[in-house]
């Protein structure tokens, strides 16, 4: 049997471990996929650039962050939908800001793990459903988890979005303050690949995806590796099931041209696109 390599990034996020399962228990080695793993501490950001660069071959990250870089000229598609339950962003700050509200926040200094990022797209998207506009000044790029926790401990920054259940441990032991929280208004996360591994290995892409979709439907089927969640990724019990409960990962690679529509329409409130911008073909039709 062939085999073919898939260079495949994503965040340290418990939202990604069907796929670490699935590697672990050699499922997609036994089809003829090698899935060589690298972790993204900086997010959605930082996943754009490496495709871009061509230091991997795919990613899981978010939607609203690839669909802008497409259209910024990332050879890169959209190959399917990857978890179609909204993100919740935690709007945090450091525990010694005088900061205490969600509506206070929109002349403050945001803290960022980079330019084009969720925490900068989805801070524009919140600012922009409240009729409130950020300058670009009021970005601090900060790269990571541990340089907003730097940042905001310092003062240099007051706000910062990341994750809910990702941040609840910091939260918890008072390394950070949670001031509100910002729903994505569309699906969180999709899987994109670069043009470059599309053309070149379609059939091992397609394998690639049953198996993550076979993979994600029987993670959401029981609860019995709950604990394991719990313990990787130093969540309380609790905590694991509420945001189980809360998560539908996708079992097909259908992508929604509606979603798709209401995104850039953001990102055109936002300005973070050009309303007669062209746009190009963002989904992998395979």
């Amino acid at each position: 049997m062939k085999t073919t390599t898939i260079r495949l990034g994503g965040v340290p996020e418990h939202f990604n471990l069907p796929i670490h399962l699935a590697i672990e228990n050699g499922i997609f080695d036994a089809n003829g996929i090698n899935v060589a793993w690298t972790t993204y501490q900086g997010g959605t950001g930082q996943m754009t650039k490496a495709l871009r660069n061509n230091e991997t071959d795919a990613c899981i990250l978010l939607t609203e962050g690839i669909i802008h870089d497409i259209i910024a000229g990332n050879p890169s598609k959209i190959i399917s939908a990857y978890v179609t339950s909204p993100l919740i962003w935690g709007i945090h700050t450091g525990i010694k800001n005088v900061l205490e509200k969600h509506k206070d926040i929109y002349d403050k200094q945001y803290a960022i793990s980079r330019f084009g990022s969720g925490s900068h797209l989805m801070a524009i998207v919140d600012a922009t459903t409240q009729e409130k506009e950020l300058s670009s000044e009021q970005f601090t790029v900060i790269k990571n988890l541990g340089g907003a926790l730097q940042s905001l401990e310092n003062l240099s920054t007051d706000v910062f979005y990341w994750e809910k259940f990702t941040t609840k441990p910091y939260v918890d032991a008072g390394q950070l303050k949670r001031v509100g929280e910002f729903l994505t208004p569309w699906p969180c996360f999709v899987i994109a690949a670069t043009d470059n591994i599309l053309k070149r290995e379609p059939e091992a892409v397609k394998t690639f995806l049953q198996i993550v979709h076979t993979q994600c439907e029987q993670f959401m089927k029981t609860d019995s590796h709950l604990p394991l969640v719990a313990k990787r990724y130093d969540q309380k019990p609790e905590d694991v099931q509420a945001w189980f409960s809360a998560t539908q990962w996708a079992s097909d690679s259908k992508v929604d041209n509606g979603m798709i529509a209401k995104v850039i329409q953001y990102l055109e409130l936002a300005n973070m696109v050009e309303a007669d911008a062209n746009i190009p073909d963002l989904v992998w039709r395979n």
